[in-house]
């Protein structure tokens, strides 16, 4: 995975360390609630290390944020992982969820796995072109143009191109927690 903006990672570094900060995380909670090293999680912080999408997902659930809490909501944002780029293209946030947009392009042999989200959160993918499989690792499905593919992804998932070039919507919706 690879954050387009240098000067981005330096703000995902703030925003870690402040939402771990307001939700009581040290640093070494956190990286255990995560799955991630001690390290790793001071370096992101320090925004020495460039932060993978894997990463970046461990640790939204459990500091309870959508993933663009902590990418910053700017439209235009990508982030690339597994031969697949994600743009954000649209954030909304009413008080009961944040429905985060990305515009999702990959090319052949293009496969990327994703850990487990916050409880209650929902995907749901738009083939525009190409051919895909996606949703929760063990029951994957495929879809081609104009198929829709949806899953509450509370457990590792994946996406994989099947006909490139894929291009494809991904709307992910993470409740609010109160």
């Amino acid at each position: 995975m690879r954050v387009i903006d240098v000067d981005l990672n330096s703000a995902v570094g703030r925003r870690v360390r402040t939402l771990r900060q307001v939700r009581g995380f040290s640093l070494s909670g956190l990286a255990a609630a995560a799955g991630i090293g001690k390290g790793s999680l001071s370096e992101l912080e320090a925004g020495t290390r460039n932060p993978t999408l894997g990463t970046l997902y461990a640790l939204a659930g459990p500091l309870e944020v959508p993933i663009s809490a902590l990418l910053g909501e700017e439209l235009g944002t990508s982030i690339e992982a597994g031969g697949l780029s994600h743009q954000l293209i649209d954030v909304h946030r009413t008080d009961q969820s944040v429905r985060e947009t990305f515009r999702v392009e990959g090319g052949p042999d293009a496969v990327r796995r994703s850990p487990a989200h916050g409880p209650g959160v929902r995907e749901h993918i738009v083939v525009t072109h190409g051919r895909m499989r996606a949703g929760i690792v063990g029951a994957e499905q495929e879809a081609g143009i104009g198929e829709v593919l949806s899953w509450v992804s509370d457990a590792p998932h994946s996406y994989q191109v099947v006909e490139a070039p894929l291009e494809a919507i991904l709307v992910i919706l993470t409740p609010i927690s109160r």
